[in-house]
């Protein structure tokens, strides 16, 4: 099936990026405007956002006229969401049950990814080609300026060999991207290929040593584990650079990476409901794409607060997609906006980003061994073998594992056994050793920074 693409869209949208690295700040916020205004216009077709839209022009709503809106809500309502009435939750639901699908246009015209529901809601997007182009121009040329091979540029790493370690059994955004940009470019699709985090330590390193990537492309966390594997002499490639995303990436772990991958590691900040929000630039800071997003920092009463200040929560609209309007929709991520404008010279904010903040478990293996299970597995095998998304799962110790439930009664004690099943089975194929997973049951979750469940936890001192 040909991918989703418009050509006509992407150049024009390339040149429009282009011109706005060398625009000012008010340049930028007339771009906003516009767009949030055309936004408007095609919102008015969903119902959930009409009753707000009421009568008025366009160009004459502000943006904190609207309401906040929520994952749950929007997903409750699904059909009043969307602008087009043939976007039905229960087909899209079903076309995302089925992996053979992954990266596959639905309808023919529609680019759709499910989220992992980390904040305890999964969902489902669905954006068009025009979208899809705002997207792939924002990815292709808002990066810095990546070392040279051989003294010719290569932005789009075009003539690398990329590995994307991640989940890739599920209609997640990234694997979405890998593969829909294999179908793009299928000379491509030897050099560009997808490696599952779920699968023993061993076999991943093994498949990577014999793809031998110039590029890696994954979660910080899979990124560190990677270091330690190279580290330790079992991970030997020669790579260019690491690119993260997904998760935070601390100081010290993107200096492990580093050190231990003799390369460097260039991060970006994306989600679900916006893929390509940040980038990081030469001097090292994170701007924010807001000639096509824009993020409303706020405390707990959905009040602004000031640049420099720690937010609650921030409100992110989606400039570029009409099919699924996304307007002040509470993202639940700490994102910080700097006072100061960057060194770079670019026009575009500087944010610093709280995101994920799950921890990688060690475990106990076989024959002695230690066994370190991803937070980003261990979330996707609860998710999508045992059907639980609303979790937290605390390490006690290098055998013990502790599962919290929000759930109460029979539910709680089926979710749990589901739960269980899926971690046994999974823990066994990594090679942990006498596994044991204790209950906890309706109790509250505690949450991290980003305001959302931290829900993989290490021991302490671990």
């Amino acid at each position: 099936m040909t991918a989703l693409f418009d050509p006509l869209r992407l150049a024009e949208v390339a040149w429009d990026v282009t011109c706005v690295n060398a625009s000012s700040a008010q340049v930028l916020r007339q771009r906003q405007q516009t767009r949030l205004a055309a936004l408007f216009e095609a919102a008015r077709a969903a119902p959930v956002y009409r009753k707000h839209l009421a009568d008025r022009p366009s160009a004459d709503i502000a943006l904190t006229d609207l309401p906040v809106v929520h994952k749950h809500t929007l997903m409750r309502h699904f059909h009043d969401w969307v602008t087009d009435p043939a976007l039905r939750l229960p087909q899209l639901q079903a076309f995302t049950a089925d992996p053979r699908r992954i990266a596959q246009p639905y309808l023919g015209k529609y680019q759709v990814w499910e989220s992992s529901g980390t904040s305890g809601t999964p969902a489902i997007f669905v954006q068009d080609a025009r979208a899809m182009a705002v997207c792939d121009a924002l990815e292709a040329l808002r990066r810095a300026a990546p070392r040279t091979l051989y003294g010719w540029p290569d932005p789009s790493l075009l003539g690398q060999r990329v590995a994307f370690v991640g989940e890739i059994d599920g209609h997640f955004a990234s694997v979405v991207s890998v593969l829909r940009l294999r179908q793009l470019n299928p000379w491509l699709a030897p050099a560009l290929q997808t490696f599952s985090i779920a699968q023993p330590i061993d076999t991943l390193v093994a498949q990577l040593n014999a793809f031998a990537p110039s590029v890696i492309a994954t979660y910080p966390s899979a990124a560190a584990m990677l270091a330690d594997e190279a580290a330790r002499g079992a991970l030997r490639l020669d790579l260019r650079e690491v690119l993260t995303g997904g998760e935070t990436l601390g100081a010290s772990v993107r200096l492990h990476v580093e050190q231990q991958l003799g390369c460097q590691v260039r991060n970006s900040y994306g989600a679900s409901e916006f893929l390509a929000m940040g980038w990081e630039c030469a001097e090292g800071r994170m701007h924010l794409n807001a000639d096509w997003v824009i993020l409303e920092p706020v405390d707990r009463q959905h009040r602004p607060v000031p640049a420099g200040t720690r937010p609650h929560t921030v409100l992110l609209t989606n400039l570029s997609n009409h099919v699924q309007p996304l307007i002040r929709y509470d993202l639940g991520d700490e994102v910080t906006f700097a006072a100061d404008a960057c060194a770079c010279g670019s026009p575009l904010p500087v944010i610093d980003v709280a995101g994920r903040h799950d921890d990688a478990l060690v475990m106990a293996g076989r024959g002695k061994r230690s066994v370190t299970l991803l937070p980003l597995a261990l979330s996707t095998v609860l998710e999508d073998d045992a059907g639980v998304f609303d979790f937290q799962l605390r390490q006690r110790d290098a055998h013990t594992l502790v599962l919290r439930l929000g759930e109460r009664g029979t539910a709680a004690v089926s979710a749990a056994a589901r739960c269980h099943a899926a971690l046994h089975a999974f823990c066994a194929d990594q090679g942990v050793e006498r596994l044991r997973v204790v209950n906890e049951l309706d109790v509250a979750l505690a949450r991290g920074r980003s305001g959302k469940v931290q829900r993989i936890v290490a021991q302490p001192g671990g």
